[in-house]
């Protein structure tokens, strides 16, 4: 099997280990109009309720108190420092799984899962469809998953594309990489990567539309947010915001699982025994030995 180095250096890999983005971005960044309508936005495409959802790319916990109707929420991040910081805010209650893993490698058995959702992360993978292919392998068939991607269809960029301000086309199918490790997505390749993958989508919202800083400057948030609401049902015809939501469903048949498993080794495949939770996770195969430290869970070696 390849090393964890060798894995890196095929699939770079966005870490935000010690960083403070949660504090920088969110609370002291001005983003409570985004907060907001992301809000919105989850609320309509959630499902009812279930037994267990997969947050993928879940950081410091903000969106995981919005997914209360779920018996158990397994937090899923790179950056060990994120999780924890999650972990100070929901605590350590068994309703919370925290999982330092790599999105191209979900250490869980096939069909584990209800729900999904991945919110501001599709943006940091350079391969996409990989990792969405990873995430239709740990649902079950009729699971909802709801997909957050930043799109480079919008209307600033079209505009700023016009006026020969910028280089790229935001018409084509190409990924733009604005900066290291983050890309926008043209919305027809992200639905061809979700078709291809075995997803059926069944709605899209259209979200951030009044993203300019002249907006939240001259408009108050409670009046932007309502704004944003209604323009997100939009996103049925078009896509023109630089956030996209959307809902998707499993199809297929019922993978095959086993009884009672709920991690799976990496290295190997097999499952493994959920009587070691808590102290650290032997296979029983390989004899790979992975970490359970502070009740976090490693799977990144």
């Amino acid at each position: 099997m390849p090393t964890h180095q060798e894995r890196q250096s095929r699939t770079p890999i966005c870490d935000y280990e010690g960083s403070d983005y949660q504090t920088r971005f969110w609370e002291r960044g001005g983003r409570a109009y985004e907060d907001a309508v992301e809000a919105v936005a989850l609320k309509r495409l959630l499902p009812p309720g279930g037994k267990r959802l997969l947050e993928l790319g879940a950081g410091a916990g903000r969106n995981t108190p919005r997914y209360v109707n779920f018996e158990q929420v397994v937090l899923l991040d790179y950056s060990r420092t994120q999780l924890e910081q999650a972990q100070q805010k929901l605590g350590r209650d068994l309703r919370y799984v925290y999982v330092a893993a790599d999105v191209y490698r979900l250490p869980f058995i096939p069909g584990l899962f209800e729900a999904a959702t991945m919110i501001r992360t599709l943006h940091h993978m350079a391969e996409p469809e990989r990792a969405l292919s990873q995430v239709r392998r740990v649902l079950r068939p009729g699971a909802v998953f709801i997909l957050e991607f930043a799109s480079k269809l919008h209307l600033k960029s079209i505009l700023r594309y016009v006026l020969r301000q910028q280089d790229w086309s935001p018409f084509t199918r190409q990924a733009v990489e604005f900066a290291a490790l983050n890309y926008d997505f043209h919305p027809a390749a992200v639905r061809e990567w979700l078709e291809g993958c075995g997803f059926a989508i069944q709605r899209r919202l259209t979200v951030s539309h009044f993203r300019w800083a002249i907006f939240k400057r001259l408009i108050p948030l409670g009046i932007l947010v309502k704004m944003d609401a209604l323009a997100q049902w939009s996103g049925q015809w078009w896509q023109l915001s630089p956030s996209v939501f959307v809902r998707a469903e499993v199809r297929g048949g019922e993978p095959v699982r086993a009884a009672g498993a709920f991690f799976q080794c990496l290295d190997c495949g097999q499952p493994l025994p959920e009587s070691e939770w808590g102290e650290g996770l032997a296979c029983p195969n390989c004899g790979k030995v992975w970490p359970c430290e502070d009740g976090i869970y490693d799977f990144r070696g």
